[in-house]
């Protein structure tokens, strides 16, 4: 028989899931009293009663068209049960870099809450516009407030280098705007479109605006995630300490690079993983690092002896200890010469650091690998 912990994966879902899996009549009394000890709908909604501020500026819930809005999105955020279990889960790890960095702008704690309406804090999400990373900057907003965005390297998702980039952007917005409800409108729609608005409508309270849906619901939807995660045990999620993800522990490094080097090297002198690398350092695009300076995160207490790893590693690189050189020739492709060596056509790219779309010639030379 299916034990109980294994039914109750939603309490909001477990009748459906029992009849959906065919599970006898007799086991469903034991799935309602589960189902009891989560708040209702109606329950959650009387729960999340007013007032509610975002940064102390009130939302005037004695609206009943505010009020709607805000009921919408709440509904819609509090009933995304994976959803919000991944916001809490998240927030020990990012919230501890974000909060103290607001405070020490003299930001107000609360803007934290607008990176997780932006990418529900996953360093990696974007959206069909371009938008990137934690604080989903655009291209063009990201480069104005200091982030580099190349082929190389994509700041947006490094939280650190785009909550500096945020909070510089957030406090132009409140200064322009004046309040920081507005400042959180312009910052999903941008300033221009917020302004265009508010001259042709001749009113500058967000509440009385008519906006893009998606910025008409922001505000909202920021209010929605700050009442649930301020108390989560309220709406059924009483998540342990344990159940947390942890806070981000590394130590940080500068690597100067006379060439490109490869991450697989600075793995190495980590005595970590490729992949641990790139997860400390979501920023960095492809497999090398470029010629330059960098300050790289490595595993908590690698750092110790690493300067000393990487360069032996570097030079047993350059000397060519682990790989051999192929020049060339005529008739030769990229193609042919992997199969040749019997090494994957990507690997011979990375190693060579190669356009794909242009050729090669008589020649050039190209490293092969040997060691794993």
């Amino acid at each position: 028989m299916i034990q109980t912990q294994q039914i109750f994966m939603s309490c909001r879902q477990t009748l459906r899931f029992l009849v959906a899996i065919g599970i006898t009549w007799a086991i469903i009394p034991v799935a309602l009293a589960a189902r009891d000890r989560c708040p209702s709908m109606m329950s959650s909604l009387r729960l999340a009663r007013p007032p509610h501020t975002f940064c102390g500026e009130a939302a005037p819930m004695d609206n009943p068209e505010v009020r709607e809005r805000f009921e919408r999105e709440f509904l819609l955020s509090a009933w995304n049960e994976p959803q919000v279990i991944l916001w809490l889960k998240r927030s020990k790890r990012y919230f501890g870099i974000i909060e103290p960095m607001l405070k020490s702008a003299g930001l107000p704690d609360d803007l934290k809450y607008v990176a997780v309406a932006e990418s529900a804090l996953r360093r990696h999400a974007g959206s069909s516009k371009g938008a990137m990373g934690f604080w989903q900057f655009m291209p063009s907003t990201g480069r104005k407030y200091g982030l580099t965005i190349d082929s190389r390297k994509d700041e947006r998702r490094n939280i650190f280098r785009s909550t500096e980039a945020a909070i510089r952007f957030l406090k132009e917005l409140r200064e322009e705007f004046g309040s920081w409800t507005l400042a959180a409108a312009a910052y999903n729609m941008g300033e221009q479109g917020l302004m265009t608005e508010i001259l042709e409508q001749r009113t500058d309270n967000y509440y009385d605006l008519y906006l893009p849906l998606e910025t008409q619901g922001f505000l909202f939807r920021i209010l929605a995630i700050k009442l649930i995660m301020m108390h989560p045990d309220s709406f059924g999620f009483d998540l342990t300490p344990g159940d947390y993800y942890p806070p981000m522990a590394f130590d940080q490094v500068r690597i100067d690079c006379t060439g490109e080097t490869p991450i697989r090297l600075v793995a190495q002198a980590a005595n970590t993983s490729f992949k641990v690398i790139k997860d400390l350092n979501p920023e960095i695009r492809g497999y090398h690092l470029a010629r330059g300076a960098h300050e790289v995160l490595v595993p908590k207490g690698s750092s110790a002896g690493f300067q000393g790893r990487l360069a032996e590693l570097v030079n047993q690189e350059v000397s060519g200890r682990d790989s051999k050189i192929y020049i060339v020739k005529r008739g030769d492709t990229l193609s042919s010469i992997a199969a040749k060596f019997d090494v994957p056509l990507l690997a011979l790219i990375i190693w060579n650091r190669i356009d794909p779309q242009q050729p090669i010639h008589p020649g050039d030379r190209l490293t092969i690998n040997s060691g794993k």
